[in-house]
């Protein structure tokens, strides 16, 4: 099912979200309904709290492949990449961003298994960005300018 996105000025985008506990239909639902919902607005990924929902899960859709990522936890971050960022939750706006150029996170898929990833470049990017999500932070906290997009 598509979700709404909801948009900046909603309180669910500044909540620090609640680990997931339960590995349930429920769960499966929201995933799923997350990746129609990112597909459908052309994203790079998608989190919970940008649909309503203040839990830590994110999906990434990038060149690597989809991916589902439940509690995630950064291992580590190192060397920088700035570039340009805009959000489904913020329409109409870009901003530059200081980021990791490579990432490691441990995070559980959607049975409760745990995995980790290493990412590089713009998957890293995409998933720094998901996970700030999870904390109550958009892009624009981060941005050093932001601008009326041109799409």
């Amino acid at each position: 099912m598509i979700r709404e996105v909801v948009q900046i000025g909603d309180p669910v985008l500044r909540e620090t979200c609640k680990p997931v506990t339960r590995f349930d239909r429920e769960l499966n639902a929201l995933l799923d309904d997350l990746k129609e919902t990112v597909r459908k607005e052309r994203g790079a990924g998608l989190a919970a709290p940008q649909v309503g929902v203040p839990v830590r899960v994110a999906v990434v859709d990038v060149e690597e492949g989809f991916f589902e990522f439940i509690n995630p936890v950064f291992v580590w971050q190192k060397g920088e990449q700035v570039g340009p960022e805009g959000c489904l939750s913020i329409r109409g706006k870009m901003g530059t961003v200081r980021r990791p150029e490579k990432v490691k996170v441990i995070f559980q898929n959607r049975k409760g298994d745990k995995y980790s990833l290493v990412a590089r470049g713009f998957f890293a990017r995409a998933i720094c960005h998901e996970f700030d999500h999870l904390d109550g932070i958009v892009y624009t906290d981060k941005a050093t300018d932001v601008r009326d997009s041109e799409d």
